[in-house]
């Protein structure tokens, strides 16, 4: 069952977010929530997670720290997202297993992939956090899953587009989960409403699927 990880804003504002974040976290099931800010000092993204975390983890959501290990350690996130390779990886798991989760991107081929699993990836993130969201899911990220769902025991993240309904396809794959980030912070109905409507389309692909294997 697919499962949705939401992926912070690029640019974030401390003083609108945590309600934003709120809304979102009360619209479904949220797995996770990854904080991947762009441009900002170490300074700010330890900020940004200690008033962050709290919010997610009373959800029931895991929260996820972009590429620095002493962010998340002093914020009491629950792990970190690495981008910077599998040198860097092997570090964090290091440092963190088994009390923090330990998540593995930037994703650049089959052979990396696989050799982050070996590393002690808990998970494998699909997609590219520091390229804007196109409308659908990169068709790159979508063949890196379809390869990767029926072969590999680590679950896999798979990051959609902008458009809600680019899950589709992702949901269909049978991915452990879907990164959701513009489709749910810019929809012009809120957070909450754009969550709900994730998951009516994660349900309806799931009901799909019944009726095709009956």
């Amino acid at each position: 069952m697919t499962r949705i990880v939401l992926v912070s804003p690029a640019k974030i504002d401390l003083a609108r977010f945590p309600a934003e974040l709120e809304q979102a976290l009360a619209g479904g099931d949220i797995a996770s929530v990854l904080l991947a800010p762009q441009g900002i000092s170490e300074m700010a993204l330890q900020r940004m997670a200690e008033v962050l975390t709290p919010i997610a983890q009373r959800a029931g959501a895991a929260m996820l720290v972009a590429d620095d290990t002493r962010a998340a350690g002093r914020s009491k996130a629950d792990g970190v997202h690495v981008t910077q390779g599998v040198e860097a990886l092997r570090d964090a798991v290091a440092a963190l297993h088994p009390q923090r989760i330990v998540g593995a991107g930037n994703v650049t081929s089959r052979h990396e992939a696989m050799e982050m699993a070996d590393a002690g990836a808990d998970y494998v993130f699909f997609g590219l956090l520091d390229l804007a969201d196109g409308i659908d899911a990169h068709p790159k990220s979508l063949e890196f899953a379809e390869w990767w769902v029926p072969l590999f025991e680590p679950p896999c993240v798979v990051m959609a587009g902008s458009d809600i309904a680019s899950l589709r396809p992702i949901a269909k794959l049978e991915a452990d989960f879907v990164a959701l980030r513009d489709a749910i912070w810019n929809d012009p109905r809120g957070p909450k409403l754009a969550v709900e409507a994730a998951e009516s389309l994660l349900a309806e692909v799931r009901l799909g699927a019944r009726q095709e294997s009956t």
